[in-house]
């Protein structure tokens, strides 16, 4: 059987496999996946209101009690033990987990009328990233992969879409090409993996290996002019020009002061947040970073006593941080769960379980109003009574802060139409 039969029938998933080993093991290149098709919608003519260039997406897995961190109800029989403290924002109180938030506030808003139609983690978290419901036909595109198809790349050289400390289930590229996909970065202090020469290869040994490769793929290249042969061959030319750009540095946190390191928080989410704001420097479009463990069926208390204080240090120390460089208002920080927490507690294991009904979501930079607070739920926490906030509607108000064109439509390989924001509508009022 002749070599063009055979890769004319092999499936895509095969032959993309089959072309990124064969280039790795020449030239020890590990970054092929992230860029296999360079192919991103033009970016979007801006929308006046919109003045963020960049996302920084805080996804707290597992789902926030909402009652114990920022929409607290003293003296309600549903609050627990936790106490509540005043901010810098007038009207607008947290719990006594957030001592260093509780004095960045008034660069906030803070949604307390969120809900979702899904109560299963899932189907909640992919419905948080994706607006859409989780279909076994179809995988949809999170809000990082949108950002980055209609806006296209902040930073030629960089990946435009990143995620740090995630797993399979959050960010993904859906039906786009994967190069509107996310880099995962694992452990932040460990910078971008394959991201230098391989040891003992130098320059000029690199260079004589690509002239060499450029020969062997001409006639390769020219028989079969494949969407994957070109499409991975624009995504070599993009690794390379990686591994030699001086923004390569944006990863290596170590160039921080132990100072700015420490007031993130030495732990994996806090240095997380850290390179987000040095990405963020480095016009990287959109950052996810995750913080695991807000499953708290059991001994809530215990565990957000444990859990809040990353958050609360982290936090506080990239609003500040933002603010301070001037890039708050060009950089969307959101703060995001799937859902929230039960208000009664769970007798016997001191518990809160899934709640979607009410919960908290927090916005700041990128065009929104400083120090408010949006919408209410009842002196329990228990229902939305004022303004409430779905899950496309968030979506869409991170898409207007972008400046994404809400209604415009693409389509699936299948040949079905999808927007950026589902049927959500971007809460106007949160912008200033």
């Amino acid at each position: 059987m002749c070599m063009k039969h055979e890769v004319r029938n092999v499936d895509d998933v095969t032959r993309r496999a089959f072309l990124a080993g064969t280039l790795q093991a020449c030239l020890g290149v590990g970054m092929m996946p992230l860029f296999r098709n360079l192919d991103l919608a033009a970016a979007a003519e801006p929308d006046p209101i919109a003045t963020a260039r960049s996302v920084i997406y805080i996804y707290l897995s597992g789902g926030m009690s909402h009652l114990d961190t920022f929409d607290t109800k003293p003296g309600a029989e549903t609050q627990g033990p936790v106490e509540s403290l005043s901010t810098t924002a007038d009207g607008v109180q947290v719990s006594q987990y957030f001592p260093l938030l509780s004095r960045q506030m008034d660069k906030v808003a803070v949604i307390n009328s969120m809900h979702s139609t899904q109560g299963a983690h899932p189907q909640a978290r992919y419905f948080l990233h994706t607006g859409y419901d989780l279909r076994g036909t179809i995988k949809h595109p999170s809000m990082g992969a949108w950002a980055v198809k209609l806006a296209g790349p902040g930073n030629p050289t960089l990946p435009p879409h990143i995620e740090v400390g995630g797993q399979q289930y959050t960010a993904s590229a859906g039906f786009f090409d994967s190069a509107a996909g996310p880099l995962p970065i694992g452990d932040p202090s460990q910078g971008l993996a394959n991201g230098r020469l391989p040891a003992g290869v130098s320059e000029k040994e690199f260079s004589a290996r690509l002239t060499r490769l450029q020969k062997l793929n001409a006639s390769f290249r020219k028989r079969f002019a494949t969407r994957d042969v070109r499409s991975h061959e624009q995504a070599y030319e993009q690794a390379v020009r990686l591994m030699r750009s001086r923004d390569l540095a944006a990863f290596d946190i170590a160039k921080e002061k132990d100072s700015v390191r420490d007031a993130y928080g030495r732990n994996r989410f806090g240095q997380g947040l850290l390179l987000a704001r040095r990405l963020v420097e480095h016009r990287v479009r959109f950052i996810e970073v995750v913080s695991n463990g807000w499953d708290t069926h059991n001994e809530n208390f215990d565990a957000l006593e444990a859990k809040c204080p990353e958050l609360d240090r982290g936090l506080a120390a990239l609003l500040a941080d933002l603010d301070a460089r001037g890039l708050l208002d060009e950089t969307l920080v959101v703060v995001a769960t799937e859902f929230g927490r039960t208000p009664k507690i769970t007798t016997g294991r001191n518990g809160r379980d899934h709640f979607p009904k009410a919960f908290t979501c927090l916005l700041a930079g990128g065009g929104i109003k400083r120090g408010i607070r949006y919408g209410r739920t009842d002196e329990l926490g228990m229902n939305v009574i004022e303004n409430p906030v779905g899950i496309p509607e968030l979506n869409a108000t991170i898409a207007q802060a972008l400046g994404l064109p809400i209604d415009k439509v693409l389509y699936s390989p299948s040949g079905r139409p999808f927007t950026v924001s589902h049927k959500g509508k971007p809460v106007m009022e949160l912008f200033a």
